[in-house]
């Protein structure tokens, strides 16, 4: 235990030296855990040095074996319940928004967040990279493929689906939502991968109703040319995603 609160305490004082928070480091490996993500969630995308990454690889490689990794072996469209960074798959998909960098609010619940926080600083870095190349934001409909680092994952697709502010989406938009399944699909055929597992895409803070969002994804997953990918995974956290998906597949 001394040996871990040493290592994240090394990883922790790295980061609050890059930055002006005005947070100290507390007594306790839960507050430490809590504050590290905190700071990998704030950081920005400037380049880490290698002290840092390895202070924070064995603390986040620590943090993955206490929750359990989860792998879904057999083929076929599947739905399973939990946090999406358990899942040992050749990819996930991340609900992005268009600046495709993660949630740099501090231990937000989003899907955003969730991700970078697990696979660690350099997800956020090499996100930064394709954005700056690409010179402009990201576009609905579209994604972006990188790896997944500290995730037991070995890629993350990004997708940026709509945003509905008043709950009701136009046929434009719902085309736009069933485009961010082809597009994460079709980046997995590209790269030969064999299981991929989608979050809920739009469903939180975009505002897309969740029963139509779920339709709209097993249709497009369903109606989908699959050639590589032999497992595709429905994850979701809610009990009521859990019954309308459940429904529907």
């Amino acid at each position: 235990m001394m040996d871990r609160l040493k290592n994240i305490d090394n990883a922790i004082n790295i980061m609050l030296s890059e930055m002006e928070t005005g947070w100290t480091n507390p007594d306790t490996l839960p507050l430490k855990q809590r504050l590290m993500r905190s700071l990998i969630n704030v950081r920005q995308p400037d380049k880490p040095s290698q002290e840092l990454i390895d202070a924070q690889d064995k603390e986040l490689a620590a943090q993955r074996e206490e929750k359990g990794v989860v792998e879904l072996r057999q083929e076929g469209i599947h739905l399973w319940q939990g946090d999406i960074t358990r899942l040992k798959v050749d990819a996930i998909v991340n609900a992005a928004n268009s600046r495709l960098l993660g949630c740099f609010k501090p231990l937000h619940a989003c899907i955003d967040n969730v991700i970078h926080s697990a696979a660690g600083i350099q997800l956020r870095c090499y996100c930064n990279e394709i954005m700056q190349a690409q010179g402009h934001k990201e576009a609905m409909g579209q994604a972006k493929i990188t790896p997944g680092f500290n995730l037991p994952a070995r890629y993350v697709i990004h997708t940026v689906g709509p945003i509905i502010p008043n709950g009701k989406p136009t046929k434009e938009q719902e085309e736009l939502l069933a485009s961010c399944y082809r597009s994460s699909l079709k980046l997995a055929e590209d790269y030969s991968l064999e299981s991929i597992a989608f979050c809920c895409i739009s469903t939180g803070a975009f505002r897309f109703p969740q029963e139509l969002a779920a339709k709209i994804a097993v249709k497009t997953v369903k109606e989908y040319p699959r050639r590589h990918v032999k497992t595709v995974i429905f994850n979701v956290f809610k009990d009521t995603d859990y019954a309308l998906y459940q429904q529907l597949i």
